[in-house]
């Protein structure tokens, strides 16, 4: 790597780390978990710093990485929750009992954008969160605009009955 290109990537982190942690913890609904997603898209970005320096936009690169890791992370979690659902409930005593104060919380957008599908939530998030066309959306996610057309338009529709209810 040219002296060159290796200034550029701390340059590139101190600009756009602050606005991929959001990213992050915009699309898995995780805020401690945003900064590691965060760290970890750096950490391949940095990787391959020839290829992202490349690229036509390498901030559209960036996201695209954190829209993977978040994926690849929600899978894991996912497999590992039936994995432990099949094993069997866990006994009662040791679950803690939730708390009056979020029991009686009202619903608000990111607790709505959480509990839907990621496809969806990328979507809605890519298109109104950060004014991504829908080009650039299917672009960024490697999906048709056509997905990117119903994904948003089911998200958002989903979206106002969950924050209606």
């Amino acid at each position: 790597m040219a002296l060159a290109e290796a200034m550029a990537f701390p340059e590139f982190y101190a600009a756009h780390h602050a606005d991929l942690a959001r990213l992050a913890r915009r699309l898995s609904g995780e805020p401690d978990a945003a900064d590691d997603l965060a760290a970890e898209a750096f950490l391949q970005m940095w990787r391959n710093w020839d290829r992202v320096d490349r690229a036509d936009n390498p901030v559209a690169y960036a996201r695209g990485v954190v829209a993977v890791l978040v994926r690849n992370r929600q899978r894991r979690l996912l497999r590992e929750r039936e994995c432990l659902t099949a094993i069997g409930p866990a006994d009662s005593a040791t679950r803690a009992a939730p708390e009056p104060s979020d029991v009686d919380a009202v619903l608000d957008v990111r607790e709505a954008l959480r509990r839907m599908p990621y496809g969806r939530r990328v979507c809605i998030l890519l298109r109104y969160g950060y004014g991504l066309s829908e080009a650039e959306t299917a672009d960024l996610l490697g999906i048709a605009v056509g997905t990117v057309k119903s994904q948003t338009s089911r998200g958002a529709d989903q979206l106002v009955r969950m924050l209606t209810l």
